[in-house]
């Protein structure tokens, strides 16, 4: 079971102004999850006095944007979907952020310090996860860091049986990969793993929730 990246991009084009409304913030993450973002923004924080550039790559209506704003970096976002650009442009003004697509990112080569990737990788079948992040690494300068965010797991499943359930007509594949597979991923297209987190589901959440932070080598 799988989708293209147009099949993704209406999906999440027809939800946008529902999930942005349901979602405006960080209620969903618990803090040990933020504590993994802050985490990172810490190791970004090395690269320079001016604070770091970073990419919310699939950042969706934005809210991860004023997390990494609060923690010093210069934040920048894009997105699959053109409708949670514009939610993002119109809830989160503040901030730059354009149409893209995680093998196409609207950005030059080296440009950021750090890529923030808050599960935008999890509708990404395993046969286009390396050119996902070799796309992310191509944006990284040297020494760099991303941050994966992923459920963890195994296999595909339909995950938009809410969508439906609130009158959205959609279909939203999501691919689950363990930590270590997503490990081997990250080393096979050139990043080398600094830190990871996995952790049980907390209601609603019914699958364990992985982060791992790796560094462009």
């Amino acid at each position: 079971m799988t989708q293209t990246e147009d099949d993704v991009a209406a999906v999440y084009d027809a939800a946008a102004d529902l999930y942005a409304d349901m979602f405006p913030s960080t209620g969903p993450e618990q803090p040990v999850d933020l504590a993994m973002v802050a985490h990172f923004c810490s190791l970004l924080a090395a690269q320079g006095p001016d604070g770091p550039d970073v990419l919310d790559a699939g950042c969706g209506a934005g809210r991860m944007l004023p997390v990494l704003a609060a923690a010093g970096c210069r934040a920048v976002g894009a997105d699959l979907s053109a409708e949670m650009v514009r939610r993002a442009r119109q809830d989160h003004p503040g901030f730059e952020t354009r149409v893209g697509s995680l093998t196409a990112l609207p950005y030059r080569d080296g440009t950021f310090d750090g890529v923030l990737s808050w599960y935008s990788t999890i509708h990404t079948p395993d046969e286009h996860l390396g050119a996902a992040l070799a796309g992310i690494r191509r944006v990284l300068r040297p020494g760099g860091y991303v941050l994966v965010a992923f459920q963890a797991g195994e296999g595909s499943r339909d995950v938009a049986a809410g969508l439906r359930r609130l009158g959205l007509d959609v279909v939203l594949v999501r691919h689950h990969r363990t930590p270590e597979r997503m490990a081997d991923a990250l080393r096979d297209n050139g990043f080398e793993e600094v830190a990871r987190l996995v952790r049980a589901p907390v209601p609603p959440e019914s699958d364990d929730q992985a982060v791992l932070v790796a560094r462009r080598t």
